[in-house]
């Protein structure tokens, strides 16, 4: 352990996240351009009368809105630099399926950045009903809750529609152009949409209780939206492990190889909102608590994941928990998050 990265402090913080029932089990990982200098894991999959399973450094979580960072993000990326994707085009320009209707009036940017004034996250099912193709159909016609660049917003939506975007640009399905583009790339082994197969589900951390099946979500993911669309989709839908993000953020930090370049994360670890708060990159924003000072991006995801990362510092960090097995609170988790936070990159 390095104990200059706070691998004893983040050890104790896991472990009273443990204690406290913040979630059954947490792995972490810390590194640099290089690779993982310190990681550990704490807790079990889920309780058990024996104990239950230890949370291993090759356990799968299901990594909720992560997927729009490992995902999304960088097959948008792949498609801005090779000239396919212009992000300050009106999206009906150039796309028939939404020219003529509200999404038209949007850009790439706008999506990018929550300031696209698309509704805020709702119940697709209840919407649009289970068939993926309504489904597609509602979310790209539906009506602007506000005009395009007028406020910061998150939503889901604005990953469904990139994603869906990507497939126009190119043919073919997400899931694929992320596995093809950027995680074989990677050599992210490990990392995938579900629903995962019987051997890699075992491995994964169960997360929320599902009324249908009896039992908690283990290998399937816990996001309704991502599950009407078949598991795979721009909002969620993928697993992975501490080492396979390890692999992401070392090309975030020194993308000097495919297959997304510098220029890309530039423009994506900066504020790209103006004076319109809060501040986001290019679905990166600020770590809570920080400034841009600080250099310290970050994305979440509901299921109690986190993914930070410093260029300045030359560092980045991974915490995966599977928190939702507990509770859909995430008061408890954001203050673990936090004083994680603190403790891989400190203050300056």
């Amino acid at each position: 352990m390095n104990t200059t990265l706070g691998a004893a402090r983040i050890e104790r913080i896991l472990q009273d996240g443990v204690r406290g029932r913040v979630f059954p089990g947490a792995a972490w990982a810390v590194g640099d351009a290089r690779g993982p200098v310190t990681g550990g894991a704490a807790g079990v999959l889920a309780p058990g009368p024996a104990g239950g399973e230890p949370v291993r450094a090759d356990t799968l979580f299901d990594l909720a809105s992560l997927t729009k960072v490992i995902a999304v993000w960088p097959v948008v990326g792949t498609l801005v630099e090779s000239g396919k994707l212009a992000l300050d085009v009106r999206l009906g320009s150039f796309w028939p399926e939404v020219a003529g209707h509200p999404l038209g009036d949007v850009t790439g940017l706008q999506l990018l950045t929550h300031t696209a004034g698309l509704p805020l996250r709702a119940n697709l099912r209840a919407l649009y009903g289970t068939d993926p193709q309504d489904v597609r159909d509602g979310v790209l016609h539906e009506v602007l809750r506000r005009r395009p660049g007028e406020a910061v917003e998150y939503t889901d939506r604005a990953a469904l529609v990139l994603g869906y975007l990507a497939e126009h640009l190119t043919g073919r399905p997400l899931a694929r152009l992320a596995a093809e583009r950027v995680w074989a790339p990677l050599a992210m082994t490990g990392t995938r949409y579900g629903p995962l197969p019987a051997r890699s589900a075992a491995r994964a951390a169960p997360t929320e209780y599902d009324a249908e099946t009896g039992g908690h979500l283990q290998g399937t993911v816990h996001d309704f939206s991502a599950r009407l669309l078949g598991g795979a989709c721009g909002i969620a839908g993928t697993f992975s492990t501490t080492g396979d993000l390890g692999r992401f953020l070392r090309q975030v930090l020194d993308p000097v190889r495919p297959p997304f370049g510098p220029g890309w994360v530039a423009d994506s670890l900066r504020v790209r909102t103006g004076e319109l708060t809060p501040a986001r990159g290019l679905f990166w924003h600020l770590a809570p608590g920080t400034t841009v000072r600080d250099d310290v991006w970050v994305h979440y995801g509901f299921t109690g994941t986190g993914m930070w990362v410093s260029p300045s510092r030359g560092r980045w960090a991974v915490l995966l928990t599977n928190k939702l097995y507990f509770t859909r609170d995430t008061g408890p988790v954001t203050a673990v998050r936090d004083a994680f936070r603190q403790a891989v990159f400190g203050a300056r």
